[in-house]
């Protein structure tokens, strides 16, 4: 068990509560909250079920950013992605 996550490179710098959120808002916000992060850092976006999880990691990865998980929260998901460089 590693107790010391600050090592480790896919953790998430931040996280984004977006249950209740409806599309395209929810889009919108994850990608100004990714624009304020560093390249290579990861955030973490907690997302509906539904449109929200089916569309948001798809329209992330259209803009060149990495979904590295989705894991079941609840009634939820918790995605994490990472900020990619956009040319």
């Amino acid at each position: 068990m590693m107790n010391d996550h600050q090592s480790l490179p896919d953790t998430p710098v931040t996280e984004l509560d977006l249950r209740g959120v409806i599309c395209p808002y929810n889009f919108v916000k994850t990608k100004l909250k990714l624009e304020t992060l560093k390249q290579g850092q990861v955030l973490s976006v907690l997302l509906d079920e539904g449109d929200p999880i089916r569309n948001v990691p798809r329209s992330v990865e259209n803009e060149g950013h990495t979904v590295l998980s989705q894991e079941r929260v609840d009634q939820a998901y918790r995605v994490l992605i990472r900020r990619e460089e956009n040319d």
